[in-house]
């Protein structure tokens, strides 16, 4: 298993960040790569790329530059997964889903009567209500799907529903986590001290030693006026993907507030893959399983049994945990483990009964 840290300006990397766009990005990979595969002698190694969050932009169109390669002894894909990723429009993903999911978890929110009512009407005046009736739906109509305004071009825009709300939950619970929407105070754990600003372990790994390491780097690694590509649901580009290898998997936790499930499939509607449009029916119709197992490391609890729904359409799984949040390996391990199985063909589906393919 390796873990990247790219592009250039995040994390250990090297450099100064001169890419403006994702297709950019996919070309300065594909170098690392075989520079990479050729010092460790990992030719003719099958290929299985995965992340979460912003890499729903960055593995569509690193696969796809593996694709146009065109090498199978450098970049023989074979598989991607992808959990809680934005693949499409923000405002889509975020602002028009936004309403409904917070009438979802209503009972977690707690907001009043008046704010609740106030979220209803700007989600029917902002035409986000009549958007999901007609464009969230199975099969879905033809498309493309028009992308709404953005109501951050807009200042003090009433239509910024995600921003709205989430300004209003932060005054209700100063603790709310945007990844894990059940979190409250006090914070369970110290954001000053990232394990990988200590001196010892950046020795230990061969990373510079006192790089001031960030989960999220301040630095603009798209200079200078950030990412410039559309989402790889947008352009052709996960298409691609999914058509190459008919092996991609993406996924959404239920307690994520940046990035909720709806927001993702209303991406997937608007996509057409291996020669139809969307999913034809609703990818939640089968039950995902996780395997009864011992718990040996109480620093990493798992949940066994029945946690989330999935479904499968040509080449393209769809599956939702329940009770993870953002992070899905972090809050739900078993089950992000099931879906790596999956991935690499240990298991042939997401409700396969049994031990995991290890035990």
């Amino acid at each position: 298993m390796v873990y990247v840290e790219q592009p250039v300006g995040v994390g250990f990397t090297q450099g100064t960040p001169d890419i403006s766009n994702e297709v950019e990005l996919g070309q300065q990979f594909v170098g690392f790569w075989k520079n990479f595969m050729q010092a460790f002698q990992l030719e003719q190694r099958k290929v299985y790329i995965t992340g979460e969050s912003y890499a729903g932009y960055y593995i569509p169109y690193v696969a796809d530059a593996f694709i146009t390669q065109n090498d199978d002894e450098y970049y023989n894909l074979k598989g991607v997964a992808i959990n809680d990723p934005i693949i499409g429009d923000n405002t889509v993903q975020q602002d028009v889903i936004l309403s409904p999911y917070v009438d979802y978890w209503s009972n977690i929110f707690n907001f009043n009567e008046t704010f609740t009512n106030y979220l209803h009407s700007l989600h029917s005046s902002c035409g986000y209500e009549s958007y999901i009736s007609k464009y969230l739906t199975y099969p879905p109509p033809p498309g493309p799907f028009p992308v709404p305004p953005d109501p951050e071009a807009v200042r003090n825009s009433s239509c910024a529903t995600w921003d709205i709300a989430y300004y209003a939950i932060n005054l209700l619970n100063p603790c709310f986590n945007v990844y894990h929407i059940t979190d409250y105070c006090p914070l369970l754990y110290n954001p000053e001290i990232p394990y990988f600003n200590r001196l010892d372990v950046q020795a230990a790994i061969n990373a510079p030693v006192g790089t001031v390491w960030q989960q999220c780097t301040n630095t603009n690694v798209f200079p200078p006026d950030g990412d410039q590509s559309l989402g790889p649901a947008q352009d052709g580009v996960l298409q691609r993907v999914i058509e190459h290898n008919n092996n991609t998997i993406i996924g959404v936790g239920g307690l994520d507030y940046i990035l909720p499930t709806n927001g993702t499939l209303l991406a997937l509607q608007n996509l057409t893959w291996n020669g139809v449009q969307g999913f034809q029916s609703y990818p939640g119709g089968r039950e995902v399983f996780v395997p009864y197992h011992m718990e040996y490391n109480q620093g990493s609890l798992a949940a066994s049994g029945y946690v989330g729904r999935w479904g499968h359409e040509r080449g393209l799984t769809f599956y939702q945990v329940d009770y993870a949040g953002h992070q899905q390996p972090q809050y739900a391990p078993g089950s992000s483990y099931r879906v790596i199985e999956l991935l690499l063909g240990r298991i042939s589906a997401l409700d396969q009964p049994g031990s995991f393919s290890t035990q």
